[in-house]
């Protein structure tokens, strides 16, 4: 069904993602090639060398990306910096108009990003129209920049003297996108940058290119001049490029901590600012108090949800005292989730993103398993019929785990759950503490006065009471910490419009004398006396 729509697309918009039109008989032998996007244009790259991209549920090739050439990726730089003039100069209303249709386009557009999500990223169709959602969040509240690009003002600070400022956009923007939220990710970043005047170059994760690519037509759809947004991409050359390029002055990154480190060091040395979202491990306290049928449900939804591939994935349960007796529970609701390609109807967990993936997740796995976790419910060698050669893994529950186990120190990224136990709010606040990843954490309690302590104890940057993924709307920022981010501003929110504009303070003086007013003269001027 996916390839079908993927075919589809190809037919009706060949110049939008492929080389040319292509039909089902063609696609055994052929696969259709993902385009670049520069100044305003689809266009096929003059890269010999390309990436594969495939269905996760399937591994069969659906669709090939380019390494963009260095004379490609300084075409699409090149096209930001002549738009820039122009584009940061455009009223601030004519932009918001643009993103106000480019919402409504993306709302028309749902089912359409969300069957290409699924075909190349593998999440159910219903969690990608999820991803799509939350991005869209992002643009609706980009719409409101004529509020949030507001300056300030004193007057009168000493006589006749007056002090304002106000926002101007950086330049050129780059993001650099991971592959578990095709949708969401990228509109968290261009979105935010464009509307407040920069001109925007976008590498979308090279696993899962063709949304991005179909957000790239609406927003041109929309009215968005050719050259605000071009679009690359690549593996290591291209991130190295954006890090280097002098005209590219601020960096959005989402993904793992080797990558965020490195783009983090490398642009800022080049004096760039930089926002890198990287690693978690998010924890989930569990109170005897809580209420037992709303957390186990909210347990297993976030920690197998999207097949556990979120990094505010909420994949370590503490359970504090005699909470610890829901467990055989908890395993049989996991037990209950079905295991699926991503648009077969009742799927709820999908496959991973590759079969290295797969094999680090069960790694992982096995290694709690070797140091003496116990294995409560096993998800390797899940069976999906018809689906043989897909990246699956179950749900998969460990217990027992202790803190200096290679599966509680590393980010799984796949649909585990690790069980550590507690014997007090104190304890798992100073365990999760001590952990080095502030991401996001959750606790699930009927006590206001214990949610009041953790929230006020815990050193995680995005914290629930009784909701188990706290990602924040856009009108707040996503503020993950410690060793889950690098930088000094977030994304969207507040901190994203800081982050894509700089400050400029105007001190001005107009002396109330030379305010006077003066009668016309009509006689005969005099000179020289």
């Amino acid at each position: 069904t996916l390839q079908r729509s993927y075919l589809v697309l190809a037919t009706v918009s060949p110049t939008l993602y492929f080389e040319n039109p292509i039909d089902s008989t063609q696609f055994a032998t052929s696969s259709p090639t993902t385009k670049l996007f520069i100044d305003g244009k689809f266009v096929e790259s003059n890269s010999s060398e390309w990436l594969d991209i495939h269905n996760p549920a399937t591994n069969e090739v659906v669709g090939r990306v380019p390494k963009a050439t260095q004379a490609e990726m300084v075409a699409a730089v090149d096209s930001c910096s002549r738009a820039f003039r122009s584009w940061s100069e455009t009223s601030v209303l004519s932009r918001q108009q643009i993103f106000l249709r480019y919402q409504q386009l993306i709302k028309d557009n749902i089912k359409e990003l969300a069957k290409l999500i699924t075909l190349e990223q593998g999440k159910t169709l219903a969690d990608a129209e999820g991803d799509v959602f939350r991005g869209l969040q992002v643009v609706e509240h980009a719409c409101s920049i004529t509020s949030l690009m507001l300056g300030e003002t004193l007057p009168s600070i000493t006589k006749d003297m007056d002090t304002y400022t106000y926002r101007l956009p950086l330049g050129v923007c780059a993001g650099v996108a991971p592959f578990n939220f095709p949708a969401m990710i990228p509109l968290w970043m261009f979105p935010i940058g464009m509307v407040c005047g920069n001109t925007y170059l976008m590498k979308p994760s090279e696993r899962v290119p063709g949304c991005t690519m179909l957000l790239a037509k609406l927003l041109q759809d929309a009215g968005a001049p050719d050259g605000t947004l071009n679009i690359i991409h690549g593996q290591h050359a291209a991130v190295n490029f954006i890090c280097d390029h002098p005209a590219i002055k601020a960096i959005s990154f989402v993904g793992s901590n080797q990558a965020g480190e490195y783009i983090y060091e490398r642009g800022s040395k080049n004096g760039k600012r930089v926002q890198s979202n990287m690693g978690a491990k998010n924890h989930g306290v569990v109170m005897p108090d809580a209420n037992k049928e709303n957390t186990i449900n909210q347990l297993v939804g976030a920690a197998f949800g999207a097949a556990g591939q979120r990094c505010m994935a909420l994949s370590t349960a503490i359970f504090v005292g005699e909470s610890r007796d829901w467990l055989p529970e908890l395993v049989e609701r996991s037990r209950s989730l079905r295991v699926n390609a991503g648009d077969q109807p009742g799927a709820d967990v999908g496959p991973l993103i590759s079969p290295e993936a797969r094999a680090k997740v069960e790694y992982l796995i096995q290694s709690g398993v070797d140091e003496g976790a116990k294995l409560l419910l096993d998800g390797r060698n899940v069976h999906v019929k018809g689906y043989e050669n897909g990246n699956f893994v179950g749900p998969t529950i460990l217990s027992n785990v202790k803190p200096d186990m290679k599966c509680y120190k590393e980010e799984i990224f796949g649909p585990v759950l690790i069980i550590l136990e507690a014997d007090s709010l104190d304890e798992a606040i100073s365990l999760i503490n001590r952990n080095p990843y502030g991401n996001g954490t959750a606790i699930f309690t009927t006590n206001g006065a214990t949610a009041r302590k953790y929230t006020h104890e815990v050193d995680v940057g995005q914290v629930g009471v009784n909701v188990p993924i706290p990602v924040p709307l856009p009108m707040f920022s996503f503020t993950g910490s410690r060793g889950s981010f690098r930088g000094d501003t977030n994304f969207y929110g507040k901190q994203g419009i800081q982050f894509f504009t700089q400050i400029k303070t105007v001190t001005s003086q107009w002396k109330a004398e030379d305010a006077t007013v003066t009668s016309p003269a009509v006689t005969m001027p005099t000179m020289g006396r």
